[in-house]
C-alpha cells in the first residue's frame, strides 16, 4: 500500500508581499504570514504544514505571480479501486 499525498502550497519566499490575500482566502487557515523577513523586507506566507485541501484559493487570490503554486497529486484508477 503507497503512502497517502496530499496537496500542498508551495511558496516562494522571495516573490512574497506580504499583502495577506492567500491567508485570508484559506477556508482551513493553514497559511499565515512569517515572523521572519524574506530578503526583500517582507513577511512571506508560509504553509503550516498540514490541512491543505488543494482548492486553490489561495492561488487565484495571489496578486504576485509565481508566488504560489498548488501541488496537487495525481490519482489513478488502480489507487481509487484499491482504497475502495
Amino acid at each position: 500500500m503507497s503512502a497517502l499525498r496530499l496537496p500542498y502550497p508551495e511558496i516562494c519566499e522571495l516573490e512574497c508581499k506580504a499583502c495577506g490575500r492567500c491567508v485570508a482566502a484559506c477556508p482551513k487557515g493553514v497559511l499565515r504570514l512569517s515572523e521572519g523577513f524574506n530578503p526583500r523586507g517582507y513577511h512571506y506566507a508560509e504553509y503550516g504544514g498540514e490541512g491543505c485541501i488543494g482548492c486553490g484559493r489561495c492561488f487565484y487570490t495571489c496578486p504576485e505571480p509565481y508566488t504560489l503554486r498548488i501541488h496537487l497529486p495525481a490519482r489513478d484508477k488502480a489507487a481509487k479501486k484499491a482504497e475502495a
